[in-house]
């Protein structure tokens, strides 16, 4: 579970509603809740995105929501300390060694790569091969992401639609002039909903799956990379260094505490 999105999530409804209470009581909220006002923004926003999307790439749009709350279980160093050791393995006992070990790994996409190193596949094929399937992983996740910021976009945008209706109506009717501060109060309730949407929920989300995507492109690279190494029969320290480059150099050291590659095997 990732700690930071709950925790920050919550801290910033806390602090809303702080601001809102704060010299006043707790009642207070009462003034910020309004059914057609949150109607209007919120169902507003999320319709025209279903009308800019497919139904299904839709619901998984929203539900891409929950990925945030995951913690990755990517681990850098260990991924890397597993790519030495598999060329070790192919130093000393030859690449087709590699078919064995690659039945041990979890990583599809490292799992598939050894397989094709295996097969004898031309290097360049393997890169190729790797870096489309690389692309298009990264193209989904790019798709969720881009979800998350549209319905951003639109949060504020309809929050001023609301907004104007608001106004429209009140200006219709300027008789009660006591009637006048409650009424755009109620008018710009809208434009809080859609600032909200935006800032509270979709700016996180969509950067903590920015973040994710990052990450996850970054191992896959380490993986391709190192791969291509093996099946190019560099030395595993060679390989360690040109993979430990991808990280940064505090997070270095935890891959060779965890041991490093062997010298000339």
């Amino acid at each position: 579970m990732d700690i930071a999105s709950i925790i920050g999530l919550l801290a910033c409804f806390a602090l809303m509603i702080f601001g809102m209470v704060f010299g006043k009581t707790f009642s207070a909220v009462t003034s910020f809740l309004h059914a057609p006002s949150a109607l209007i923004t919120f169902g507003g926003a999320f319709m025209c995105i279903m009308a800019s999307y497919s139904m299904s790439n839709f619901v998984g749009g929203l539900k891409s929501f929950t990925l945030i709350f995951k913690e990755s279980a990517m681990n850098v160093p260990e991924i890397i300390q597993k790519i030495i050791d598999l060329s070790n393995v192919a130093r000393k006992e030859g690449l087709l060694s590699l078919e064995e070990a690659a039945g041990d790994i979890d990583d599809e996409f490292l799992k598939k790569g050894i397989l094709l190193v295996v097969d004898g596949t031309d290097p360049e094929l393997v890169r190729a091969i790797m870096e489309t399937e690389l692309a298009s992983v990264e193209g989904r996740h790019k798709d969720k992401i881009g979800f998350w910021e549209n319905v951003g976009a639109m949060g504020p945008a309809w929050g001023m639609i609301g907004t104007l209706i608001g106004l429209v109506l009140m200006l219709k009717d300027l008789s009660d002039f006591a009637s006048i501060g409650p009424n755009m109060a109620t008018a710009l309730i809208t434009t809080f909903y859609g600032s909200v949407l935006a800032n509270w929920i979709c700016a996180p989300v969509a950067t903590k799956l920015k973040g994710k995507n990052d990450e996850e492109m970054m191992v896959k690279e380490i993986e391709i990379e190192g791969l291509l190494s093996i099946q190019a029969g560099e030395n595993p320290r060679v390989i360690e260094e040109k993979l430990k480059s991808f990280i940064a150099p505090g997070d270095r050291n935890t891959s060779n505490e965890e041991g490093g590659g062997e010298a000339d095997g």
